[in-house]
């Protein structure tokens, strides 16, 4: 049995091999990219905007980053809920899911409305969850998604009244199946206790989180705020990111909602898409641990150098939290974490961390030149500073990328509404195949 395992697992690089020539050949755009790093139109939404770059006579030009849901500007959009202190993500979610801006009361009945369907059916946790532990929180998160359509009456039903209603169920349901995932991984593979506190009615998705993570159920109004804030501006990124294509590839198939959202959860857990996040914040344990004075931008570019040299860090020659796929000058949501975080950090045992963060952002642009020969425009992206934020919410790195996926969920359900009004058409784009014909030889023979 060995060898014949040791024989197909060599087969599994062996014979998976393309070589690079054939993709030049037939002009293949790998990873759905142009060779200017631009993303291939597959798409038309009405949905969100990431603007990061603009074309010039056939030229990529940098541009200020911008992100823009159903026409609105995610600053403004966070700018007036900060300055009337209310949470905001409900408003992004209803703002998603319709098109418009909710009212007052259309704001607060919809708050009302998540709130009231948070719960999980009767014995979902004790047969879904906690019978079935996992290690990794994101796992578990997209087999529960899953397994709700066993509880649902008609889950094939396809009516705008079934979708919006899965959806407003899924929203809600999200941050109390992670924390019911998270509490259960702490007992089963951490030896920890489990702490399963009773849901709270009324509490916004961010002060709901918190309820039900902390031991004592205590938070600041503004811990809660700040944690709205990260919901806000993971709320909704376009269509051609790898967990929203996902779901739309899966919606135009034609399949139910459950599948389509697991789908979508999974592709985030990914290191390359949401779960990127885990690899800046280890990024930042080696810089801290290896550089003596944090303020000392001379031994802090020096570290960062030997990153690039695959001489420190994880070895890839990456810095991570730098740079993005659309991003050039700035992005939209790295600018507006980085206020909001520095303000909390500021005074406390955190600003010295903070400083530190900025500097990686500030001095990683000329270095990556140098090394690299390169005039590639570079900016932070938001896992730069998300992780940070998390940390001095008390946020475990566990859920760092759950809570993304908790919040993403508003914008995954937008663009499936949006494909199944106007798709129309499975998505099957067309792969090359370089195999020939071989002679059968017969099994005596070979």
């Amino acid at each position: 049995m060995k060898s014949i395992k040791n024989k197909m697992y060599s087969a599994f690089t062996s014979n998976n091999q393309i070589s690079p020539a054939y993709f030049d050949k037939y002009s293949v755009k790998r990873g759905l990219r142009n060779p200017d790093g631009t993303g291939v139109m597959a798409g038309v939404t009405n949905i969100c905007n990431v603007h990061g770059y603009v074309v010039d006579d056939g030229e990529k030009q940098p541009a200020e980053g911008k992100l823009i849901f159903r026409g609105y500007n995610i600053r403004d959009l966070i700018e007036n809920a900060v300055s009337e202190d209310r949470f905001g993500y409900e408003e992004i979610a209803y703002l998603l899911l319709t098109g418009k801006l909710p009212d007052q009361d259309e704001l607060r009945e919809f708050t009302l409305l998540l709130s009231d369907n948070r719960a999980l059916p009767q014995y979902f946790f004790e047969d879904m969850i906690l019978k079935a532990p996992s290690a990794n929180i994101m796992n578990k998160m997209a087999r529960s998604v899953l397994a709700l359509y066993s509880y649902d009456s008609d889950p094939e039903a396809g009516t705008p009244q079934h979708e919006i209603d899965t959806a407003i169920s899924l929203i809600a349901k999200m941050p109390v199946i992670m924390i019911c995932a998270y509490e259960t991984k702490l007992r089963y593979y951490n030896g920890e206790s489990m702490i399963m506190h009773p849901l709270i009615s009324g509490q916004s998705t961010a002060e709901n989180i918190l309820s039900t993570l902390r031991p004592d159920r205590q938070f600041s109004h503004e811990e809660a705020k700040l944690l709205d804030l990260m919901l806000m501006l993971h709320a909704e990124h376009g269509g051609g990111n790898n967990s929203t294509f996902s779901c739309r590839v899966l919606t135009s198939a034609g399949t139910d909602p459950y599948s389509t959202y697991s789908a979508a959860i999974g592709s985030l857990k990914g290191s390359r898409h949401g779960g990127a996040n885990h690899k800046v914040t280890e990024m930042h344990r080696y810089i801290k641990e290896n550089v003596s004075d944090w303020e000392n931008d001379g031994e802090i570019a020096d570290y960062l150098r030997k990153i690039l040299r695959k001489e420190a860090g994880d070895g890839s020659g990456l810095i991570y939290g730098m740079g993005h796929a659309v991003y050039t000058l700035s992005d939209p949501r790295a600018v507006i974490l980085k206020k909001y975080a520095g303000a909390m950090a500021a005074g406390t045992e955190f600003e010295r961390e903070f400083r530190l963060l900025e500097a990686i952002e500030r001095l990683t642009p000329e270095i990556f030149s140098e090394e690299k020969k390169s005039d590639k425009v570079m900016c932070a992206n938001i896992d730069m500073y998300s992780g940070f934020v998390y940390n001095m919410l008390g946020i475990p790195k566990d859920l760092y990328t759950p809570l993304f996926a908790v919040s993403r969920m508003a914008g995954w359900c937008a663009h499936r509404f949006e494909e199944l009004n106007s798709g129309k058409r499975i998505i099957r784009p067309a792969y090359k195949s370089i195999s020939r014909e071989k002679k059968y030889v017969a099994l005596d023979k070979r």
